[in-house]
């Protein structure tokens, strides 16, 4: 479990150096934010419109749950099945704003705005830093930089899919799955993370040849109760 810094109003140091803050916030914000090109490409492929993909990107804006629901509809599943894997991937984001609200503690008026950028990138640079005000300026640019960026590549990811046709001959269709273990494997640090992605996979890949699409990604949510459950009994 990764500890939280202790957040202080006023630091006595001052707080951290603006320059250091925004280059990290900047690196995670382009890093992420290019990967909406893999998002734009994958929708593409799934039949889904430019103006759809940007739709989606401009509304949802939380990864996981966009490749997860155009996942499932590529797979030929229902439509409200792949919306319930997308939303239940994307409830994570409610207890990041939980613990972000008494972090940041931003005025009211932008409340709404700044809940709209509450992803995991920008909480885990929010939560790097050792002040308040450190912490609001991370939050921000990480939120700017990586909601223009993806918003940007995934228009250019869905032109480019149309203008040459169909992604699969390309091999484009893995593009989003890539990019989303790409983006998972740094996160699993402890040995519990290891186990819950290690079931997710096993229950997914086991119920996808007997189950309606996108059923599989909802079965696979288990994994993490189960394996809490499981060490908590050896505990």
């Amino acid at each position: 479990m990764v500890t939280e810094p202790e957040i202080r109003e006023t630091p006595a140091s001052g707080g951290r150096p603006r320059a250091a803050v925004v280059r990290d916030a900047l690196g995670v914000g382009v890093a992420v934010g290019l990967s909406g090109f893999a998002f734009g490409v994958t929708a593409a492929g799934a039949g889904i419109s430019t103006l759809q993909a940007c739709v989606l990107s401009l509304l949802v804006f939380t990864g996981a749950s966009q490749f997860a629901l155009v996942g499932a509809l590529a797979a030929g599943g229902n439509p409200f099945t792949a919306a319930a894997g997308a939303f239940f991937l994307g409830t994570r984001n409610a207890f990041y704003g939980l613990r972000l609200s008494q972090l940041l503690r931003l005025p009211r008026a932008v409340r709404p705005l700044a809940a709209h950028w509450v992803i995991d990138e920008t909480t885990a640079v929010a939560l790097a830093q050792p002040d308040r005000k450190s912490a609001r300026l991370g939050f921000t640019v990480t939120g700017l930089t990586l909601y223009a960026l993806w918003n940007i590549t995934t228009l250019l990811g869905a032109l480019g899919a149309e203008a040459i046709g169909d992604t699969r001959a390309w091999g484009l269709d893995a593009a989003g799955p890539a990019v989303f273990l790409a983006l998972l494997a740094p996160m699993l640090k402890t040995a519990t993370e290891r186990a819950v992605a290690a079931l997710a996979l096993v229950l997914g890949l086991g119920f996808l040849p007997v189950l309606p699409a996108g059923v599989p990604v909802l079965i696979a949510a288990l994994a993490a109760p189960v394996v809490l459950w499981m060490k908590g009994r050896r505990s």
